[in-house]
């Protein structure tokens, strides 16, 4: 009885207990951000393959997660899940907002879901409003490429809390992101299944290493950002009314040499 009793109390205290290095954020309760994502997929910045039509380069709708350290929506050099394999090749979310749901009633890792519209060319921005909780501190979204076999971009956990205080305003420039479900080399490739499923890997001027690679720039050191994020904190005097969309400066995301 006696070591039963003192097994109950140390797992009750230990519940209690926050998880992960998110548990040293110890900013006021809650804070509401504005996300907003802006494409720079242009075919000046990037001229191999640009897709014109059939369809015409663009964005998928953005769909995002607010949560803490015991929860990933995807990282780098690991598996995707089935839901993120969905929304890379196809653009389907049923199944990761499922994932998602389910990991937040099992081990209470989510704080909410948002998402903001597609935008229909390479170029342009969208945007929303999020949540973040001491507790569930981290961002994190994808958004896939159109067209593309199951290419996307994203942010994997990124922590908006810096002590006792929630970041004002954060940017986070994008690079595409290949989900390791699908084999094609080209914006417009047919649909043609790694099998074994390959890790999610970042795509850059050199890797595929291979002529036929959309993204292939030999003569580049760096891919330009295909996509920037930005993060700004609204104030308590803002909530509840709406913000204009932010005019970024499209930096930095010009290929210098030719290319094409």
């Amino acid at each position: 009885k006696v070591i039963w009793t003192v097994l109950v109390t140390i797992l009750g205290y230990a519940s209690s207990l926050p998880v992960g290095d998110d548990s040293l954020c110890a900013a006021e309760e809650l804070a509401k951000y504005r996300i907003i994502f802006t494409g720079k997929w242009s075919q000046t910045a990037f001229p191999k393959q640009y897709p014109l039509y059939r369809p015409p380069a663009q964005w998928s709708s953005l769909l995002g997660v607010t949560h803490s350290s015991d929860y990933s929506m995807w990282k780098k050099n690991e598996y995707a899940s089935n839901g993120v394999r969905d929304f890379a090749e196809k653009g389907e979310a049923w199944v990761l907002m499922k994932e998602i749901e389910e990991a937040g009633e099992k081990i209470q890792s989510v704080h909410g879901i948002f998402s903001a519209p597609a935008i229909s060319s390479g170029t342009g921005q969208t945007s929303t409003e999020l949540e973040v909780h001491p507790r569930h501190p981290l961002v994190s979204f994808v958004v896939r490429i159109v067209p593309s076999p199951d290419w996307f971009v994203g942010i994997d956990s990124l922590n908006l809390c810096e002590g006792d205080r929630w970041m004002d305003e954060v940017s986070v420039d994008l690079f595409p992101y290949d989900a390791g479900t699908d084999s094609g080399f080209t914006f417009s490739s047919p649909n043609f299944a790694t099998i074994p499923q390959d890790t999610v890997t970042e795509i850059t001027c050199s890797s595929p290493s291979h002529p036929a690679n959309s993204f292939y720039y030999p003569k580049l050191k760096i891919l330009p950002p295909i996509a920037q994020v930005t993060m700004v904190k609204i104030k308590k005097s803002q909530l509840g009314l709406s913000a204009p969309f932010i005019n970024l400066p499209a930096k930095s995301n010009e290929v210098i040499d030719s290319v094409s």
